[in-house]
């Protein structure tokens, strides 16, 4: 899994049974800059020979999996005969679901054939489209796994998934809600990476040094986004900088890092809001994904929801980055062995769909 937040690459080895799905080994390998950068502009229309560029940042991806699946083999003393499929999401760079002939697109850049080649396992991806395909929105896929690894019998349980973008499931035994709550990390890893230099904001210690903006803060809580009903879905398309310069203006004299603490009181605000309003009877929230790992953050979503314990996922059985990796590893068993993983009521879509495409090694 590679997500908005354009840190890296997280592998996992997983056993899925149809009652459990159990990590054996997890691994991480940053982008290199270089592709990370190339990465984040292709994020953004307007480039110069964008579909040339795509390509070969596609099979720079492949590659840069390919190594991870490397490692996590090797230090798990397994061939690759021994793993079924690899479930590889990609790179999104485009996610417009409904819009323009009102099928719309989502594209992830990949190339699951080099990867195939290069591993020879049998490879998962295009994940998305076929739900978008049906109507809906091809995101998030998340909360189907979830159901599986975190519900609990006669009770709502809240899983809030913190990537570069958030998105919330409610677990509950009627039925799966989940959507996309707004800017995770995004707003704050690139605010960080403009005035400090890092790539991010280490546990939000520059943003607890900091003291909220409460006029900038309004003005960013108008986004029309956060009060548009479920199923809905966002990513880099609308929360990116040129978002945020835009609703900068007349903030000129907000010092950098009171923004960097407003942006984190951003995603609490706009994620505890959806708890609330979504998630009623729910007494904790499991996080999940990097911000799970923000200290600063996870005290505001705290003090937000007061009523919940919010609690990491590891606390529930799965470390946090580990999380969407698994969630993969287990679409793609669905996959192989055609079963539907979309839930109608989560993306909006004409009904369940098999997700994903094959690529034989």
């Amino acid at each position: 899994m590679s997500g908005t937040s354009l840190d890296g690459v997280d592998g996992v080895i997983a056993e899925c049974t149809d009652a459990n799905t159990r990590v054996i080994r997890h691994a991480h390998q940053p982008f290199p800059p270089a592709l990370a950068a190339e990465l984040l502009q292709l994020n953004t229309p307007g480039g110069i020979n964008e579909l040339h560029r795509a390509a070969l940042a596609g099979n720079a991806l492949a590659r840069r999996y390919a190594a991870v699946v490397t490692e996590l083999l090797q230090g798990a003393a397994l061939e690759p005969a021994a793993v079924t499929a690899i479930g590889a999401h990609g790179q999104t760079v485009r996610h417009r679901p409904g819009e323009f002939d009102t099928t719309g697109y989502t594209l992830q850049l990949n190339s699951p054939a080099l990867l195939a080649e290069l591993t020879g396992i049998d490879v998962v991806a295009d994940f998305r489209s076929r739900d978008v395909a049906a109507g809906g929105q091809g995101a998030p896929l998340v909360p189907a796994f979830h159901q599986a690894m975190f519900a609990q019998a006669g009770q709502t349980v809240a899983v809030l998934n913190i990537g570069g973008i958030a998105n919330l499931s409610v677990l509950r035994d009627e039925a799966v809600l989940g959507f996309d709550c707004g800017p995770g990390n995004a707003l704050m890893d690139a605010w960080c990476r403009q005035h400090t230099g890092q790539a991010f904001d280490a546990e939000g210690h520059w943003a607890a040094s900091g003291q909220v903006h409460t006029p900038l803060l309004e003005a960013l809580l108008q986004e029309p986004y956060f009060a548009l009903p479920p199923p809905k879905s966002t990513g880099r398309d609308l929360f990116n900088p040129p978002w945020l310069a835009a609703r900068l203006t007349g903030f000129a004299s907000v010092a950098p890092v009171d923004v960097q603490t407003t942006l984190t009181e951003l995603t609490a605000c706009a994620c505890a809001a959806d708890v609330l309003r979504h998630g009623t009877g729910s007494k904790r929230l499991i996080v999940c994904g990097g911000g799970a790992l923000n200290s600063h953050l996870m005290r505001r979503l705290q003090a937000q929801l007061p009523s919940l314990t919010v609690l990491s996922s590891e606390q529930a059985g799965l470390p946090p980055l580990q999380v969407e990796a698994a969630a993969f590893a287990w679409l793609a068993r669905k996959a192989v062995r055609r079963q539907t993983a979309s839930l109608k009521s989560v993306t909006g879509a004409q009904g369940a769909r098999v997700l994903g495409a094959i690529y034989p090694a």
